[in-house]
């Protein structure tokens, strides 16, 4: 026996297993294919949001949440609908997603805070939901950023396993490739796979598969944290569900390379079930990195309620599919009307001043006065009516960035962008003239309108996020900017079935023994905790809760 646990997986996930088993006196391997500087995966990357209810941000800033409206919120956005019979595939997801609520509304804060997890005072309004009490979104505004965006989150448990390793409770195994899970009597006893020659690529570039070697490693237990599918188009294709129509001839990717996907189908040769693969979260807002990392580099806009979105033949898009209102709805309307289904991006335009107030990008590299920990420095940029410096750098060097005086020079720079010139600048200017007519006052029938109105009525968004409604074409108000968005893939709500201890589950549902599943690779806990929609700021927060949970079974169990 080579350890207590092997953990599969250096990202967000696999680390808070590791420590919590660590600190539980275990002896821990950490085996990832990738090197040293990948450690804290995907997270690392990310813009740090964390879903937290009734959090002393929130009350400060006058949101009134509570864990009844949390529930509320996520019972109807996950929209769980595979609950007949004995083996459905949503019975445990469901289970887990009132426990990470639980989670989030209780024990969640202080466990960061103990954990050196800082909050930013922002409280953002991901999600707002596709207009009914009972169905998807958030009622109130819960997406927490922390101090340091996603290194704010990882680093901390890097930190602890690079500790551990140094007392010797930990020990990495970098640069080994997991290709088979050995099964004996029943039971997970190890791993087995490829040592891969070294590489000393800098985080999130691509690194070699050349094989130098095999390995062997044995342990009561393994936890498999390895992350989804987002990398891996021929996957997501695969697994691309018809009621969200075609997917995209070309997509971005939001997630570096080796987010592949392997280790599921691998878990499921050794006898563990999978579910909900079908269930996904791509977004629509993504543009083409202009000084990318890894291959297909995207980036996320995180837009707020302004943005004029078209089709990509010039049209307006329809309620909910409004930017921060819902995200697979959209993603279903564009891929599934059937004209403009053969085309794989749309458009928004918006005015200077509605990029400065309303645009950020998603990442740690995208935000770094957040990312630095620059207090003043974020107060500054977030409250200035320049935009942002890495949003400025994707309008003067972004392929998908057009900038233009006029509305006629806008649209023929956003033809330019595509193989044939779809917008009509006569229809796009009516469009625009009947939505401009709409802001003269605080009253509105158009529902977009209405929205700002709504958000500008929250402190956060007023000081940060809406900028004062105006008219598009008000040469005050500009230059006009176009943006060509394209499908951008990121996150997979389904994978491994885990019971609430993070066991993963047989096809027959019974307990695999020796074999735990936690983070993206189970679906975030129970195979789908998320149900069809998330709520965003729940991602890196399902990783830590089921890592933990993880930890805290096999601390009960060996």
């Amino acid at each position: 026996m080579d350890a207590d646990v092997i953990v599969v997986g250096g990202g967000l996930a696999g680390l808070v297993a590791a420590h919590e088993l660590t600190r539980g006196g275990r002896k821990v391997l950490l085996v990832d294919q990738e090197n040293d500087h990948n450690l804290g995966g995907q997270a690392f990357w990310s813009f740090g949001g964390l879903f937290l209810v009734d959090s002393p941000q929130q009350r400060r800033l006058g949101i009134k949440d509570s864990f009844d409206l949390a529930w509320r919120d996520w019972q109807g956005s996950a929209g769980w609908d595979r609950l007949s019979g004995p083996l459905d595939d949503d019975q445990w997801a469901r289970q887990w997603g009132r426990a990470y609520v639980e989670f989030a509304a209780g024990e969640k804060r202080h466990w960061l805070h103990q954990h050196d997890i800082r909050l930013t005072p922002m409280v953002g309004w991901a999600e707002r939901g596709g207009g009914q009490a009972t169905g998807h979104g958030n009622s109130v505004p819960r997406f927490h950023v922390a101090w340091g965006t996603g290194t704010g989150v990882s680093e901390p448990f890097a930190d602890r396993a690079r500790e551990a390793a140094k007392s010797g409770r930990l020990f990495f195994h970098y640069r080994h490739r997991v290709d088979e899970l050995i099964v004996e009597g029943g039971r997970i006893t190890g791993v087995s796979g490829t040592i891969l020659s070294p590489d000393d690529s800098p985080r999130g570039v691509s690194t070699n598969r050349i094989e130098v070697g095999q390995f062997t490693l044995k342990a009561q237990a393994v936890v498999l944290a390895t992350g989804g599918i987002g990398g891996n188009h021929d996957l997501v294709r695969r697994y691309w569900p018809e009621r969200l129509g075609r997917a995209p001839q070309s997509m971005i990717t939001g997630v570096p390379a080796y987010v592949d996907g392997r280790m599921l189908d691998i878990a499921a040769q050794a006898g563990a079930r999978l579910v909900n693969r079908d269930r996904m979260w791509h977004y629509v807002e993504g543009v083409q990195n202009w000084d990318p990392i890894w291959p297909q580099h995207a980036i996320r806009i995180l837009p707020g309620p302004s943005p004029l979105w078209l089709d990509a033949l010039g049209r307006r898009l329809p309620f909910p599919a409004l930017p921060g209102y819902d995200t697979v709805a959209t993603l279903k309307y564009l891929r599934t009307t059937p004209d403009i289904a053969e085309h794989d991006h749309s458009w928004f335009i918006v005015t200077r001043d509605i990029l400065a107030k309303e645009f950020a990008l998603s990442g740690s590299e995208q935000n770094r006065d957040i990312t630095d920990r620059k207090r003043l420095k974020v107060f500054r940029s977030r409250l200035s009516s320049q935009p942002p410096l890495e949003v400025e750098a994707f309008r003067q060097h972004g392929a998908d960035f057009v900038t233009a005086d006029t509305l006629e020079e806008l649209v023929a720079g956003m033809n330019r962008l595509t193989d044939q010139p779809l917008l009509d600048a006569h229809r796009i200017r009516q469009i625009i003239e009947d939505r401009d007519a709409q802001v003269a006052n605080p009253y509105a029938k158009d529902v977009q309108i209405q929205g700002i109105h709504n958000s500008r009525r929250y402190l956060g968004d007023r000081l940060a996020r809406t900028t004062k409604p105006h008219r598009l074409l008000d040469p005050k108000h500009g230059p006009l900017i176009g943006i060509k968005l394209h499908t951008l893939t990121r996150k997979s709500l389904g994978g491994l079935q885990t019971d609430l201890s993070s066991r993963v589950l047989t096809p027959d549902g019974e307990v695999l023994p020796g074999l735990y599943a936690a983070g993206e690779a189970a679906g975030f806990g129970g195979g789908g905790v998320h149900g069809y929609n998330a709520l965003e700021g729940t991602f890196l927060g399902g990783c830590i809760f089921s890592g933990l949970t993880a930890g805290r079974a096999l601390n009960r169990t060996l």
